[in-house]
């Protein structure tokens, strides 16, 4: 088992400033109109691929309150093997993985998806939101933060 190296908090104390920066490029595609399920599921899948215990957890918890269906958040992994993601999302979770994955780059079959299903100004937008949460997965893994605990229902006690 793993334990934690820092957390999430000592990030906002020992570094505010860098704090404050990566906060608010992670908001600037919601601000300009994106999905926020949309984005909540890139989130996921980059989170999934980095090993992000902390990011992952946070984005389901976050992706429950606003109401992304279920079976998404569980079959997000799986994407391209159920039919339940429109085509939108198919784009943004291929563009998240190419821009995650970085090493073969991002090919022209992934780029064109993406420019089918959003707007220049989309695209861009969508591209901060998967710069942000790799630059949190970066923080989360590397201090190995510790993922927030559920909270128990309040009938939970007596089942």
């Amino acid at each position: 088992m793993s334990h934690a190296r820092s957390e999430y908090e000592d990030f906002k104390r020992i570094a505010p400033d860098a704090y404050e920066l990566v906060l608010a490029l992670g908001q600037v595609a919601a601000k300009a109109g994106l999905d926020k399920q949309l984005l909540e599921l890139v989130k996921l899948r980059a989170s999934q691929i980095n090993g992000c215990a902390f990011c992952l957890q946070h984005h389901i918890l976050l992706s429950e309150r606003i109401g992304v269906p279920l079976d998404k958040l569980n079959l997000v992994v799986v994407w391209r093997e159920v039919p339940i993601f429109s085509a939108r999302e198919r784009a943004a979770l291929a563009w998240t993985e190419a821009l995650t994955c970085l090493p073969g780059g991002v090919g022209e079959d992934v780029y064109a998806e993406a420019s089918r299903e959003f707007s220049e100004t989309e695209l861009t937008y969508l591209t901060s939101a998967v710069t942000s949460i790799n630059v949190w997965n970066r923080f989360g893994a590397a201090f190995r933060w510790t993922p927030a605990k559920r909270p128990v229902a309040a009938n939970a006690a007596t089942s």
